[in-house]
């Protein structure tokens, strides 16, 4: 079981973008879309400070390690969690543990393993430090509940060297439509076309079929 599009969206809304290293709520050093070194390379601690000179290229790089990310949560919930879970439940635990980590420990998936899905709904807003952290927390339970999803753009917010962010006014801001192509894994590139040796049946065969070729091309 994956994400849908609109709950990636959501968690990224929920998380915003940041092109540099940034120290969070807790002092700790955060990279693009919500990642720490807890959940693997790259180390944000250890990553150049400030804003990159090409910001593109680390807006590439910021959903290319989400994605990473991602699928690590992902299968954490789907272990934490013993009942079926419709997508939209799934989508709002997901990003309840992106952004806590507590989805085995939590009495939400307690609750939700019991059988008593109010109960769970309920427990999301047990996990309501700082006090900013709120209007998620009740974003993610109306998710839960009633299948609601957040609707706007993504911002991508400035940082600078000391890692402190200016959320005064985002520096871009994300379409639905560019992120979900960032979101999307590059093709599998396909293996080079090697041209046949001339001294092999398959390499005879070819260079005698352009000899006829151009002899058609002539008359």
């Amino acid at each position: 079981m994956h994400m849908t599009d609109r709950g990636l969206l959501a968690l990224i809304r929920h998380e915003g973008l940041v092109p540099g290293p940034y120290l969070d709520a807790k002092a700790v050093w955060t990279f693009g879309i919500g990642h720490t070194a807890a959940a693997g390379p790259p180390d944000p601690a250890t990553m150049p400070r400030g804003m990159p000179a090409d910001l593109d290229a680390r807006v590439r790089e910021a959903f290319r390690v989400f994605r990473a990310d991602l699928a690590r949560y992902e299968t954490e919930v789907l272990r934490a969690v013993k009942v079926p879970l419709k997508p939209h439940e799934f989508d709002a635990l997901v990003s309840f543990h992106y952004n806590t980590g507590g989805i085995a420990k939590a009495a939400l998936t307690r609750h939700l393993n019991d059988g008593n899905r109010v109960a769970a709904a309920d427990a999301f807003l047990n996990w309501r430090r700082p006090a900013s952290i709120i209007p998620r927390r009740e974003a993610e339970q109306d998710l839960f509940c009633h299948g609601r999803y957040p609707a706007g753009t993504i911002p991508v917010w400035s940082v600078d060297r000391t890692g402190r962010v200016d959320f005064s006014r985002p520096i871009r801001r994300l379409t639905e439509g560019e992120a979900l192509a960032l979101l999307r894994r590059p093709p599998t590139p396909r293996p080079p076309v090697v041209n046949p040796e001339p001294d092999t049946p398959t390499g005879w065969l070819a260079r005698l079929a352009a000899f006829f070729s151009t002899l058609i091309r002539r008359a």
